[in-house]
């Protein structure tokens, strides 16, 4: 964008170039002060408008804007984005060849760009500022800035070098920008980049289009992940942090076996793998990216709906700053996050081991213990959140899980005692699971050996089970009246635990929600013992199922379904597919193989409250020859199909989807005993299409078709795609 003596004003900046026809919130104002000619210092939420910032001022006043960014994909993002809008953008880091850079220098020096984005580390080079000498420079933009401080959560040391632009750049503005700082952070910012006499801009820090929700950790954290996943975004893109890279792996490993197009991103990847990943995130719809906290820094990706933590993040800014990457188009947005009490003793076992001035590990516990008050809160979370930025909230925001499913506490004053005072009976030698152990009355060889079998507090908590146990012990040791040995995970009492033990204070916890229960809807793993009565016959009709199919297949049982899974399936009876694959343990490939032969024999046992419903099958076994290749469900429907039956009506018979019917005539196509024209009313050029395109993904008999459906445009139906790619593998067969 070639300025001119006729410089346009900065709202015919925005409308003309950005498209926009008013600013947002204070932008006006703090555009109007740079360019002025005046620093400013700009706190405002993520999705707020931060760029247009600097980046209005860097086009109206003369020379290029000079943005200070930590990371090279921000930088390349930022870059194309401008570049779309017709203004002469670069950046200069590492991922230039040489003469790339050269080109870029040379630019600069002709006064051929309007905004250039640099590292801290390269602009604080001897060779870059003598360059920038010989600009014209129109403003400097320190994005990111909360880097600067040592209190704030992505410390860098290079941005408190940054000081020294105002000594030698004295008349040029400087503008600091961050989503993120609490009181001390801010002072320390402002103190850092000599800015103590720059116009301080401060938003509100509410972003009212997000709900928030964070839940305890119960026996299985993916799959109330997967329930929030299936429930809520079941095709979003989003963003599910965790703390390690093996869990980063894992997870992602996980959610593309369920069937979710997951892509892991850490610091153990290399830079491709990372860049590769980090845009299929940005350029794809619906793909979830797993990572650890090196992802996510300046991400403008706007349709994110949804940011999940399966670990603690390292404190409330942290927090604020990864739950902000969702809903920055305004829409409605999720924050859910699940912890547990494994996570308290990581992240201070994580502080214990850093190397960090004693100064900074205290204020970085103060930190952590303020995160954890947010997570045991029983009150509007976004109260609490705003109130640690120094914002207030008057009314209860109606949109977080604890406005709008309002959590019960109990006075668990007599429980904490009989924990606390077990902790001390066992001398704070043990961890949480061995005192739990001694509260409910265990016994075994270690607690015998011990002797702890016959101190006062065995067995006195018979009440309360172990997660309840848990539940109170996370709450004790988030309010400080008990903590862990960082080496070995043992408990201790703190000082704050006098009180309460001799009854001088009252102890209030949370309680358990009801959604965590067992009574959900949602599968969950329950203990075969626990099964009902009435369910023992249908896990008794599963097993000999998965017996037949293992010997079959000369596998063991095992590696068709774990026992867990057939309790599950027994307990909770899925009769859909997206109810078949909540069941911790089965994904898209054991659904594809196994989800209807298993709902089949959950259909002929019906819970005894249920009327049985009239079943013709047998006859269709009875009266026809039987392909014994193929399995019984399989056989049904193929008979029926040569009594002269077209699809719709053995569906209907049956009382099945007229998909699983036409995946029963797939595996009959497969093995060679059925033709596809005598199942598919297809025309030869639209099953060329399905074919050739099958060929172009490389997809075979048994594979995953879900990449098939979606390039199809979803076109035909799965039972469709499966009789045609079972066909590709038939030998001789023509389709006419």
């Amino acid at each position: 964008m070639q300025m001119t003596s006729s410089t346009p004003t900065a709202l015919e900046v925005l409308t003309s170039i950005f498209g926009y026809d008013q600013f947002r919130h204070n932008q006006e104002a703090i555009i109007q002060s740079l360019i002025q000619g005046e620093d400013a210092f700009v706190l405002m939420p993520t999705g707020g408008g931060k760029s247009l910032c600097y980046q209005i001022p860097a086009l109206v006043r003369r020379g290029v804007g000079i943005v200070v960014s930590p990371l090279i994909a921000l930088m390349q993002d930022q870059v194309d984005a401008l570049r779309q809008l017709g203004l002469r953008a670069a950046f200069l880091n590492s991922s230039l060849s040489f003469m790339e850079k050269q080109d870029v220098e040379q630019m600069l020096l002709r006064g051929e760009l309007d905004i250039l984005y640099v590292a801290p580390e390269r602009l604080l080079t001897e060779p870059m500022l003598n360059l920038l000498d010989q600009c014209q420079i129109s403003l400097f933009a320190i994005d990111e800035a909360h880097c600067v401080s040592q209190w704030g959560h992505d410390f860098r040391k290079e941005y408190q070098q940054l000081k020294q632009l105002a000594q030698r750049f004295p008349n040029i503005p400087r503008v600091a920008l961050t989503a993120t700082a609490d009181a001390r952070t801010r002072q320390e910012i402002l103190e850092q980049l000599n800015l103590q006499q720059a116009g301080v801009f401060i938003n509100s820090f509410d972003r009212p289009n997000i709900h928030y929700t964070i839940a305890e950790s119960g026996s299985n954290a993916r799959q109330s992940l997967w329930r929030f996943l299936e429930q809520k975004h079941p095709e979003d893109a989003g963003i599910i942090y965790c703390l390690s890279r093996k869990k980063v792996e894992s997870t992602a490993d996980w959610l593309m076996q369920k069937g979710r197009l997951a892509l892991p991103y850490h610091a153990g990847m290399t830079q491709q793998q990372r860049r590769q990943n980090q845009m299929r995130f940005l350029r794809e719809e619906g793909v979830i990216i797993v990572a650890t906290i090196a992802f996510g820094m300046g991400i403008d990706k706007p349709d994110v709906r949804f940011v999940a933590h399966l670990s603690l993040p390292k404190n409330i800014e942290s927090y604020y700053q990864e739950t902000g990457r969702a809903g920055r188009d305004g829409q409605p947005a999720d924050a859910w996050m699940n912890y547990g009490l494994q996570d308290v003793i990581f992240m201070r076992q994580m502080l214990q081991d850093s190397d960090a001035p004693e100064q900074i590990k205290r204020v970085t516990q103060f930190k952590l213990h303020a995160l954890l008050g947010l997570c045991e809160l029983s009150t509007c979370r976004r109260q609490a959140l705003l109130a640690y930025f120094d914002e207030e909230m008057k009314e209860p925001c109606g949109n977080c899980d604890n406005c709008i499913n309002p959590p019960e506490t109990w006075d668990a004053t007599k429980a904490a005692q009989m924990a606390l005072s077990c902790v001390y009976r066992t001398n704070q030698r043990f961890g949480v699971t061995y005192v739990i152990d001694i509260l409910v009355g265990k016994t075994d060889k270690r607690i015998a050996y011990n002797g702890h079998d016959r101190i006062s507090t065995w067995g006195i908590g018979k009440d309360y089970t172990q997660v309840e146990w848990r539940g109170i012990f996370r709450q004790l040791l988030a309010m400080g009246y008990l903590q862990t040995d960082m080496e070995y995970g043992t408990l201790s009492l703190t000082e704050k635990s006098r009180s309460l033990l001799r009854g001088e204070e009252t102890f209030f916890a949370r309680k358990q929600r009801k959604a965590e229960k067992a009574s959900r809807q949602h599968a969950t793993k329950q203990s075969r013992t626990r099964l009902a009565e009435k369910d023992q016959e249908l896990r008794e009709a599963l097993r000999q199922l998965r017996a037949r199919l293992a010997q079959e297949q000369g596998v063991p049982p095992y590696v068709i379904f774990h026992d867990s899974v057939l309790d599950d399936l027994a307990g909770y009876r899925p009769a859909t597919d997206a109810a078949f694959l909540s069941i911790h343990g089965i994904g898209q490939s054991k659904l594809e193989k196994y989800g209807e032969l298993f709902m089949e024999v959950i259909r002929q046992h019906p819970p005894a409250d249920t009327p049985p419903q009239p079943i013709h099958d047998e006859q269709y076994l009875e009266d026809a020859p039987r392909v014994t290749s193929l399995s019984d469900t399989v056989n049904i429907s193929l008979n029926m199909l040569k009594t002269g039956m077209d699809i719709d009506t053995i569906a209907k018979e049956r009382g099945l989807k007229s998909t699983t019917i036409l995946s029963h005539m797939a595996d009959a196509i497969s093995i060679g005993k059925l033709e596809r024209k005598q199942v598919l009313n297809l025309s030869d050029g639209q099953l060329e299409e399905i074919e050739s395109t099958a060929r172009f993904l490389n997809l075979s008999w048994g594979e995953n078709l879900k990449p098939l459906y979606e390039t199809l445009e979803a076109q035909w139906d799965y039972g469709t795609l499966k009789c045609v790619v079972a066909g590709m593998q038939t030998p001789g067969e023509t389709y006419e």
